[in-house]
């Protein structure tokens, strides 16, 4: 079958690779229904993070469950399934309060940019649908795997509330899924940050209320400005850069918590003026099992259509061009379809 391979900076290509097979009695193999490339993706695409030797790339995926392992108790073939780009087995002590993404077992699914893919400890890190979703559905449901969860992530770890003031730093895929996510919260002034038309407009859609051009000591300003002085309840770090993180941590008030989800790099923070800043701070990969069940429901049920946050569809033979889309900032996040 074709798999996506990258094997080196900016060396993505689209080649012959072996059909996974059940290597545990835990394994599931899913026929993916898409795939789709994530922000992260393009660390290494840029080389930012070392590639020591070819990478099999995707860790978004959703599609119907083809074969299980003797083990696999909760899914079987035939069911449509979505799963989280941690793998866990959702049942060690971590996973039980809600941190599946630091599951005794964890994984990071590897892989899914392919018709095929493994996924281990199945009966932990899949979410059966009732039935088969309409076609129109798929781009959604795969948000929920990744770019979705981590949102939703990030808001709540930044405790958003009803009637929050909530500040979003980053306007990628994440940071919309962020802003979307503050607004099924309840949070009623949103300020997503952007200098992207398109993406503004994106956000407003999904439920922004305000929109800042400006970064840095600028942005910052601007939303002291905006809140009369006093910054933002919660806010959403979504990108992972040492200004972004700055940015986010100078626009909270006293006692807001941040919520990070962005990879950081580069990112050193000064104890001193943290804790003087008098915010808290959660972050991290995101347990996107603990949200699923949540997510695929509001999804199912048309509530919210993060599926909208992919701005291009290629074929997978064409998944270096998505690539470059992204990276050349054409597009948001690209669809691959498979």
């Amino acid at each position: 079958m074709l798999g996506t391979i990258l094997h080196g900076p900016r060396d993505v290509r689209c080649e012959e690779v072996p059909e996974p097979k059940i290597l545990q009695p835990t394994d599931a193999i899913i026929r993916l229904s898409a795939s789709c490339i994530c922000g992260s993706d393009l660390w290494p695409f840029r080389g930012l993070d070392d590639v020591k030797s070819p990478m099999a790339m995707g860790h978004e995926y959703c599609g119907t469950v083809v074969e299980v392992g003797r083990a696999v108790k909760t899914v079987r073939p035939g069911q449509f399934a979505v799963g989280s780009f941690c793998i866990s087995d959702n049942t060690c002590p971590h996973c039980r309060v809600g941190f599946q993404s630091s599951c005794a077992q964890r994984e990071f699914m590897t892989g899914a940019q392919a018709p095929l893919a493994r996924v281990p400890l199945a009966d932990g890190t899949l979410v059966a649908t009732a039935e088969p979703p309409s076609d129109d559905l798929i781009p959604s449901l795969l948000a929920t795997s990744d770019v979705l969860g981590t949102g939703w992530y990030a808001a709540d770890a930044a405790r958003v509330k009803p009637g929050s003031t909530v500040a979003v730093v980053g306007d990628g895929a994440v940071g919309l899924m962020g802003v979307l996510s503050a607004k099924q919260m309840g949070a009623t002034r949103i300020i997503a940050m952007s200098r992207h038309k398109t993406r503004q407009n994106l956000a407003l859609e999904f439920g922004a209320t305000d929109i800042i051009a400006e970064r840095g000591d600028k942005g910052v300003a601007r939303i002291k400005e905006l809140t009369k002085g006093i910054g933002a309840d919660a806010v959403l770090e979504c990108v992972g850069a040492r200004e972004s993180m700055m940015q986010a941590i100078h626009c909270a008030r006293p006692g807001a918590m941040i919520g990070y989800v962005g990879v950081p790099h580069g990112v050193e923070l000064d104890g001193q003026a943290l804790f003087f800043s008098q915010v808290g701070m959660l972050g991290g990969p995101a347990p996107v099992r603990r949200f699923l069940p949540h997510l695929l429901d509001l999804v199912l049920s048309r509530k919210i259509a993060p599926g909208k946050v992919f701005d291009l569809t290629v074929p997978l033979a064409d998944v270096a061009e998505g690539y470059r889309a992204m990276d050349e900032r054409r597009a948001i996040k690209t669809l691959l379809r498979v």
